[in-house]
């Protein structure tokens, strides 16, 4: 549970009042709360399935990716990259969550029924990925079904 509670610590002192971010976690039935992106993270919106491959290009040169969000019916991945990578990010089809925006995230370490997940949750001591390593993976990832069927 120290993770868990570590992560609490480190997701919620991005709220503008981080004791009510963590009361609403615990009555809001989902268990998530809105927070702000830009300041201790932004955040890249993959497709579901361009992230899901992404990631296992990430977790096979990464101990340990960044946070990554997964939303209800697996359409979209969240990577959670340092503050400044939206601002900066050109790549095409992919959303961006920066400065000035918000994003739901759930209680680390508790599971809800539906909606927003963690796939790799947060360990509470800022780890985010690399966005050039992102966008590397990104592109093998995109690449790499093309490459099977070609050789």
């Amino acid at each position: 549970m120290t993770g868990a509670k570590t992560a609490v610590e480190w997701l919620a002192s991005v709220a503008p009042d981080p004791e009510a971010c963590r009361r609403e976690w615990e009555r809001n039935p989902l268990g998530v709360a809105l927070l702000p992106a830009g300041s201790a993270w932004d955040v890249l919106i993959l497709p579901g399935e361009l992230g899901y491959a992404t990631l296992d290009v990430l977790s096979r040169v990464l101990d340990q990716p960044g946070p990554v969000l997964v939303d209800f019916g697996d359409a979209r991945m969240g990577f959670f990259v340092p503050p400044g990578t939206a601002a900066r990010w050109l790549g095409t089809g992919i959303r961006t969550a920066g400065a000035g925006t918000w994003i739901v995230v759930p209680y680390p370490g508790r599971s809800s029924p539906g909606g927003v997940r963690w796939l790799v949750p947060p360990d509470g001591s800022g780890t985010l990925t690399d966005p050039a390593l992102l966008e590397l993976a990104m592109h093998e990832a995109a690449a790499g079904p093309a490459t099977e069927h070609d050789g």
